[in-house]
């Protein structure tokens, strides 16, 4: 399966990281549709965001990512975590879900995208 098209909704609170998967995004042929800082700027857009795929930081400014997962889960729509922290940082109720490790490669987003897109 080719990524181009695949239209991805980002959040992550830190600008490098966010501005370096951006990039990587584009590179494999991905649009990203929009991006968030904070989870209750997340949680707003998501109300009419259309997209395949979200890539979530676990810990965005001092909050955990939990609500926008649930949200995520609810609706049956694919996500992945982008974490620095191993997996005991996910939230709970998601800890079976694909987890991107930082600092992470291209190849890495890669087949963690592929790994959550339906085939």
């Amino acid at each position: 399966m080719h990524l181009a098209g695949t239209r991805v909704f980002i959040v992550e609170d830190e600008a490098l990281i966010l501005d370096t998967l951006q990039d990587m995004l584009e590179a494999l042929g991905c649009h990203v549709v929009a991006s968030a800082v904070r989870v209750d700027e997340a949680l707003t857009k998501l109300v009419s965001l259309d997209f395949d795929v979200a890539v979530l930081d676990v810990n965005v400014a001092g909050t955990r990512i939990d609500p926008v997962a649930d949200l995520l889960a609810g609706r049956g729509m694919p996500f992945l975590f982008a974490s620095g922290y191993g997996r005991g940082s996910l939230p709970m109720a998601h800890r079976e879900r694909v987890l991107l490790t930082k600092p992470y490669r291209t190849a890495d987003l890669r087949a963690a995208l592929h790994s959550v897109l339906p085939q």
